[in-house]
């Protein structure tokens, strides 16, 4: 039996290796990907495979000669010769577009026709044509943006109750605070310029805010563009994964079309056509195209997204409408994105307007004129004001609309008189006793632009610390300028109740170019240090990873041009033993502790570089900062430290190298992948010390620490002098694969998968795991949690195999809309 199992697995094994792959990619003559083409063998159909969304497809196939076929929708079909040796063979492929007849004569396996999608296929036929990206040109755009906050009755009430009885006036001020916090409101007035395959460059003339644009969505036009004449939609700061667009070829095969109506409007003949997706699982969009009949053109659309894969809202509906010069181009006039959000307390309705004017489709572009800086706002665009507005705004506003900015305006004129701004002052200056014991007590000085922090009685006493508890009085200060300049400090001084020392710490912070990110800090500290500050939640407190430090820190860092960071830092301290000091020990039966670690005291002098390099880093440029919008490339960072010997007493003397890579990116539909890939080794270490060594985390129990920086299944924390290399991926599917499962897509759940690998030199120590999971977001106040339950199985070369479970909790951060990991 043992032979014929071995015979058999040799014979599979032998029939396996003879196979090879073709591979390439299927491409139209402008080299857009060209997805779901059918690939198969002319004499052989049984050999076949179908591309995926980008166009790339792989075939299996033994050592011949062939004759393959590429099929797709609306493209001529093409045949070319193979011939399959011993090795893989690359074979992309260039398709031609069809004549409308050959496209309509596509058989979509329907037994009727169907008016709606023969429209269409005829619009797609053409859409390269009528695509309006398609040619550079600029075009002046006016933005407005307002929400509409819906408040609970409950709610409501206690906002009246909210009132200052300091304040004379704040009978009178209720009622208007009330409704102007129903509301918010941007305007903007931009030119946007536009060079084919997505190069964008955008010029604010003006910008006004009232209230909060936190939930309001395209207050510009570089961040997403919502163009349906290309195959996919990428709306990253939107929508988890790519949307596939009706008005494309593979839309024809994603959606269903239902002509529900045919009229006549200015002498054309319009087609109103009902868009479905065939899977609900996997297809985003539902809505109506109007199309004019002959010309093949889009008249205007409405479609709405499916809530499953929306970041924040919980629906999205986009309304477009197209002038058409010439007959032969769709051109956008005006859009209109209608969306919003209900949370526990409040409901938010929102819609943002776009119209667009005065289109050149013969611009003069400098050859520099497109690169990374993709917007530009000066400070005069902040100071437009209602004059400017009233003469330069081409939609109306509505009633509310007015009276809101009525109420808005009234209420910046109020609070930027002198009185009103101290009268304001004098309340938030107040010392309450609510403010000493729980919020600290603060005080603003307007003019100067300053505001400093005493700590409150709660952060006044901490319980629970090592060697006791301890008594820490804190004072923090802040100063901004107007050109974004600012200073920032802490100070705090420590009182231990059981062993009577005095320790204290104070750091400074002064970020000198807020464009380039130029900051200097400062520190003087003495107080109890780690060892291992970043370890497992059940080692870091333990006593052996205390010691007593007083340290001198001083660091600089800068953007030395767009996307290059540089970094430097010295440190000089005397580390201390904590054994002689007296230390808590009812909770050790509960939480087991042990004993600080004994040596002499020493000085240690610290030397760090740092730099890091994000090619071609995308931003927006703002009067004294620039917003970063993220690159297609890695990013990758090089870390160097120096234990200078001798110099003012240092007793150290070691040289440590660590150089990463790390990206996050979107892998074609189905979801969204990041990686990083470090190696580090200490060049020299004649003089090493136990804080100086690098150690690689061990994992938590239960807890799913961060996967790019940490591993769930090492089961002790390493320390080592050589070569240490490590490599993490973890991928979200964004629903693109969980939800071809029935009925998931309602559930919101997401499907994660990764893994990590690590080899340390100094023990010949490999350790590899592979993991998976499920994760939903749920609201949480206004911001989006994320809970995981993830599996692990871990196994290396020292440690046996073994499987545990894991659990998570991120916060989706508002501002870049982004997770941890």
């Amino acid at each position: 039996m043992r032979l014929i199992f071995t015979f058999f697995l040799l014979l599979i094994t032998t029939i396996s290796f003879s196979q090879q792959f073709v591979r390439g990619k299927v491409v139209d003559e402008k080299n857009n990907p060209i997805p779901f083409t059918k690939i198969y063998v002319k004499n052989a159909p049984e050999y076949r495979t179908v591309s995926d969304v980008e166009g790339v497809y792989e075939l299996s196939l033994m050592p011949s000669e062939y004759f393959l076929i590429f099929d797709a929708a609306g493209f001529e079909v093409r045949e070319t010769y193979i011939s399959v040796s011993n090795s893989d063979q690359q074979k992309d492929m260039t398709l031609f577009p069809s004549k409308v007849q050959e496209f309509e004569s596509i058989d979509f396996s329907v037994k009727k026709t169907n008016p709606g999608r023969d429209i269409m296929l005829k619009v797609v036929a053409k859409r390269d044509q009528i695509n309006p990206w398609n040619y550079p040109h600029s075009v002046d755009v006016y933005i407005k943006a307002s929400e509409t906050i819906d408040f609970k009755q409950k709610d409501i009430k206690n906002k009246k109750e909210v009132v200052d009885n300091d304040d004379p006036l704040a009978e009178e001020k209720k009622e208007v605070n009330l409704e102007a916090n129903k509301m918010n409101l941007v305007e903007v007035n931009l030119q946007r310029n536009y060079m084919p395959i997505g190069k964008v460059k955008e010029f604010r003339n003006a910008y006004t805010l009232r209230g909060s644009d936190k939930t309001l969505y395209y207050t510009t036009t570089v961040k997403s563009n919502f163009n349906f004449f290309e195959n996919l939609l990428h709306l990253d700061d939107l929508h988890q994964t790519p949307v596939s667009s009706p008005i494309s070829s593979p839309g024809i095969l994603s959606y269903k079309y239902k002509l529900e109506a045919k009229y006549e409007e200015n002498g054309q003949m319009i087609s109103k056509i009902k868009i479905s997706p065939r899977n609900t699982a996997t297809t985003t969009l539902e809505g109506y195209i109007w199309v004019i009949d002959t010309l093949w053109l889009v008249q205007k659309l409405e479609l709405t997204m499916n809530k499953g894969n929306l970041l924040i809202y919980d629906h999205f509906t986009i309304k477009q409408t197209f002038t058409h010069p010439g007959d032969s181009i769709c051109v956008l006039s005006d859009q209109t994105l209608e969306y919003g959000v209900k949370y526990k307390t409040e409901t938010s309705t929102c819609s943002t307007i776009a119209l667009f004017d005065n289109y050149n489709f013969k611009p003069k572009f400098d050859a520099k004129f497109f690169g990374t800086e993709l917007a530009v706002t000066t400070q005069e665009a902040y100071e437009k004001d209602t004059a400017y507005w009233a003469a330069n705004r081409p939609a109306n506003l509505s009633d509310a609309e007015k009276r809101f900015i009525l109420i808005k305006d009234s209420i910046h004129d109020a609070q930027n008189r002198v009185e009103y701004l101290d009268s304001v002052d004098r309340i938030f200056n107040k010392i309450t006793a609510l403010k000493i014991l729980w919020f600290g007590v603060d005080h603003r000085n307007r003019p100067n632009k300053t505001q400093w922090t005493i700590g409150s009685v709660a952060t006044f006493v901490q319980p629970i610390y090592i060697a006791g508890p301890r008594l820490t009085p804190s004072f923090d200060y802040f100063k901004k300028w107007k050109d974004e300049r600012t200073l920032e400090s802490y100070t705090r001084v420590s009182y231990g109740l059981i062993n009577g020392d005095i320790k204290g710490d104070t750091w400074w912070k002064y970020k000198f170019d807020p464009f380039h990110f130029g900051t200097i800090r400062a520190s003087i500290n003495h107080d109890f240090d780690v060892i291992r500050g970043y370890d497992a939640i059940t080692q870091v407190y333990k006593r052996e990873n205390f010691i007593e430090t007083t340290k001198l820190r001083g660091s600089f860092s800068y953007e030395l041009f767009n996307g290059f960071y540089f970094g430097l830092e010295t440190e000089f301290s005397e580390r201390r033993s904590i054994e002689n000091y007296k230390f808590v020990n009812i909770f050790n039966n509960a939480i087991p502790n042990n004993n600080p670690k004994e040596f002499n005291t020493y000085q240690a002098l610290l030397g760090i570089a740092s730099i890091s390099y994000t090619p071609y880093q995308k931003y927006m440029r703002e009067p004294y900062r620039k917003v970063l919008l993220g690159s297609a490339y890695p990013t990758f960072s090089l870390f160097y430290e120096r234990g200078i010997p001798k110099l003012f007493g240092s007793d150290i003397n070691h040289e440590y190298m660590n150089f990463n890579i790390m990206q996050t990116f979107k892998f074609k539909t189905l979801g969204t992948t990041s990686y990083r890939i470090a190696v580090g080794k200490f060049l020299s270490s004649k003089v090493l010390r136990d804080p100086d060594y690098k150690y690689q985390r061990r994992s938590d129990p239960i807890w799913f620490s961060n996967p790019l920086y940490s591993f769930q299944g090492l089961d002790s924390s390493l320390v080592t002098k050589d070569f240490i290399y490590e490599a993490h991926f973890v991928h979200h599917d964004n629903g693109s694969i969980i939800n071809k499962i029935p009925l998931m897509k309602k559930t919101r759940i997401g499907l994660v998968v990764g893994g990590g690998a690590m080899y340390v030199k100094q023990y010949n120590y490999q350790h590899y795991e592979l993991l998976a999971g499920l994760e939903r977001n749920f609201k949480l106040s206004r911001r989006r949690l994320r809970i995981g339950l993830y599996g692990v199985v871990s196994d290396g070369n020292q440690t046996p195999l073994k499987a545990t479970w894991k659990v998570s909790f991120a916060i989706l951060d508002d501002r870049n809309m982004k997770w941890n990991f």
